[in-house]
């Protein structure tokens, strides 16, 4: 099942020629959520994948640039007629933020369940589940985390044969956690399997509950507002550097960092450069770029360019072009991640 990362804005604050307002979409099989909304969106998906539905909305704090595009897109869905309810889940403050925007855009025909989270509180999906957790910024603001369910293990033949099992229905049922003829599943399946894992901060300082929440996840999208030079500005605004995100992913142990929130006043490539000296597995995503998440048995997370997209099929069937593979600590860096 597909698990990826659609990042449709990847600035913060304002935006620029290159980059749009924090918006992403993680789609998951037929699932797609939105995480962030900030001004534009729906033009920087019309520019690209197109306005895709989506499942529900995922605010992470209250600050315009996370927001500013909502309205906009809401009224858009109404026009296309949407018929099933939207959820649309955030901090606290984000019941009365909607209340507030839909009296001016007007009432949509289809209905808006604003649900406010709180830290710990979990949103339950079709085999996996979301937490929010409160992080460190200027008013109410969460991360989320999204945890796969673990997967079955694998179902060994020889061992079901030997424990008098007949191939046929019988495997199947085993295999979907019958006990069939005094054979448990456990008799003759593997261990469970884990799922994926995906963590994403919205804006925050260095925030000891996130790196906890995104122990061992397959990937951290984490805020890069600020160059290491301005630490302490950083922390004033309630912000992070590239630096010290990648000193949550290296002590999380993340398989790849990216850096969202960019802002204006750098080069990308140097937020970058000051990441990889900590966690060598570090990308820095453009608008349109994706991120995809296979099975943790197929290998780690990608990072396929929107520029290169039509050679992503080459890098699948067994190339590399328009593909960067997740960086670990056990493997060269590699060539540079060439940035505009």
């Amino acid at each position: 099942m597909e698990l990826s990362v659609f990042f449709a804005g990847t600035g913060g604050s304002l935006p620029s020629q290159r980059r749009g307002l924090p918006a992403s979409l993680v789609r998951r099989g037929g699932e797609t959520l939105l995480v962030d909304c900030g001004e534009g969106t729906q033009r920087q998906l019309l520019r690209s994948i197109g306005l895709t539905d989506v499942d529900s909305i995922l605010i992470t704090h209250l600050h315009a640039d996370h927001w500013l595009g909502l309205p906009g897109m809401l009224k858009t869905f109404d026009l296309r007629d949407r018929g099933r309810p939207l959820p649309i889940h955030g901090p606290r403050g984000l019941r009365e933020l909607v209340q507030g925007l839909m009296r001016y855009a007007g009432a949509t025909s289809y209905d808006l369940h604003v649900i406010e989270l709180e830290d710990g509180e979990l949103i339950e999906g079709d085999g996996y589940e979301i937490e929010a957790v409160a992080v460190s910024h200027r008013g109410p603001a969460l991360g989320y985390v999204l945890r796969e369910h673990d997967r079955p293990g694998v179902f060994d033949p020889e061992r079901a044969r030997q424990a008098g099992l007949e191939e046929g229905p019988d495997f199947g049922r085993v295999q979907r956690g019958e006990t069939v003829a005094g054979v448990t599943p456990a008799m003759v399946m593997g261990p469970p399997r884990r799922g994926r894992k995906l963590t994403i901060s919205g804006d925050t300082r260095p925030c000891a509950a996130l790196g906890e929440a995104a122990w061992h996840s397959d990937l951290l999208i984490h805020e890069a507002t600020f160059a290491i030079e301005e630490a302490e500005r950083a922390d004033q605004t309630g912000h992070s550097t590239a630096t010290q995100a990648a000193g949550i992913a290296r002590d999380a142990e993340v398989l790849m960092l990216a850096l969202n929130h960019i802002s204006v006043r750098y080069p990308a490539a140097l937020l970058r450069d000051q990441a990889r000296e900590i966690f060598a597995s570090t990308v820095l995503p453009r608008d349109f770029d994706t991120i995809e998440l296979p099975l943790p048995e197929r290998g780690a997370p990608r990072l396929t360019r929107w520029s290169e997209r039509d050679s992503a099929a080459v890098a699948h069937a067994g190339g590399s072009a328009g593909v960067e593979p997740a960086r670990t600590q056990r493997t060269p860096a590699g060539g540079a991640d060439s940035l505009h």
